[in-house]
């Protein structure tokens, strides 16, 4: 499957999806901004006949590159597997964002024509058509250019079996099962799926907003490329939890859990990431010190003390002394036991005798 990454390779990913006859290009606008918080994955379509074809193929390069749950937005066809996605694979999706997109494209014959036209004699003769239902402010801009030129340049096979795909997609009554959070947008002026596709379509996922944009047709990412921006980034989570992991643990310790991740790792890393670094470690009541002291405690009382001395080694980086530690440590030992406090100590010991880091 054909894609283009951007952005940091620790960024939460983010898997966007095009509508059919279109490229990477389609997301060019919005990937600047995204890719400073996510690892961003742009792939293309392949001749594939069926919507859930589609998704698995995306599950397909999700797992080639090694990533397990993804936050996903599509547009119009994109937007169709993402909800087929956050359907019958709803651990992998995040969130979901669809973008110009519908629960069904109209009726079968109409696709199923235009697919015989595309067989026939290829993507020329929809240039004209496709440049009024992509562009609200038509087609003079560069990028609504490159675009067209992309569709001039479309694999007809591959078009075409999109086209069946799309004949054959009908999600109205499926919605109700869409658990992902969900942002619906809707260009104003979009005559291939105007705004009451998306209300549906946010009346029947439990908890989706919608967003319409104004000035924007079928290619909202292009005519309104801000506003499907800032959206986008107002409806995706912070991506704090890697960041800080870091900054607690330090990037030697992080990369090699990050290099020993395997297939069957991969979702629990990606869980203590989200939840631990992302959620609790993040939050305002407590500054890193004393999360570093609660945390020391827990681990004493737990007796895990491979964990203990990698938070010993985050203590100190979070600006614990040695004797603060040893204070945290007595005073387990009075609340968790003299046995727990002292492996401790033992385990301690032994970090702070470590050689500096870069010796």
């Amino acid at each position: 499957m054909r894609h283009r990454i951007d952005g940091p390779a620790d960024g939460e990913p983010l898997l966007l999806g095009p509508s059919v006859g279109t490229t990477a290009r389609l997301w060019e606008a919005q990937v600047p901004e995204l890719a400073r918080r996510f690892r961003v994955v742009r792939y293309e379509l392949p001749a594939l006949g069926s919507v859930g074809e589609l998704a698995e193929a995306v599950i397909g390069l999700a797992d080639t590159l090694g990533i397990g749950a993804f936050h996903h937005a599509g547009v119009s066809l994109g937007g169709a597997i993402g909800a087929q996605l956050a359907l019958t694979r709803p651990g992998r999706v995040r969130s979901l964002a669809m973008i110009c997109s519908s629960a069904r494209f109209g009726e079968p014959e109409g696709w199923h024509e235009r697919a015989r036209l595309v067989r026939a004699r290829g993507t020329a003769p929809l240039l004209d058509a496709a440049a009024r239902r992509w562009f609200a402010a038509g087609a003079g801009t560069s990028r609504a250019k490159e675009l067209l030129d992309d569709l001039a340049g479309f694999d007809p096979e591959t078009y075409a079996a999109c086209c069946d795909a799309l004949a054959a997609y009908d999600l109205r009554g499926s919605l109700a099962a869409i658990a992902a959070p969900t942002l619906i947008v809707a260009g104003r002026e979009d005559p291939a799926t105007p705004p009451a596709h998306a209300r549906l379509l946010a009346d029947g996922i439990p908890g989706a907003s919608l967003v319409e944009i104004s000035g924007a047709a079928h290619l909202a990412t292009v005519d309104r490329p801000a506003q499907v921006t800032a959206a986008l980034l107002a409806h995706l989570p912070p991506a704090d939890g890697m960041r800080v992991r870091r900054e607690v643990l330090g990037d030697a310790h992080v990369d090699r859990a990050v290099a020993r991740t395997t297939a069957f790792t991969r979702d629990f890393q990606d869980f203590i990431t989200r939840y631990a670094w992302g959620e609790i470690w993040t939050r305002p009541g407590l500054d890193r010190r004393t999360r570093s002291c609660v945390t020391l405690t827990a681990l004493v009382a737990g007796g895990h003390l491979e964990e203990l001395a990698m938070h010993a080694r985050a203590a100190l980086r979070n600006g614990l002394s040695p004797d603060e530690i040893g204070e945290v440590l007595l005073q387990s030992a009075v609340y968790c036991g003299v046995p727990a406090a002292n492996a401790a100590f033992a385990v301690v010991q032994r970090v702070l005798e470590e050689p500096p880091s870069g010796a």
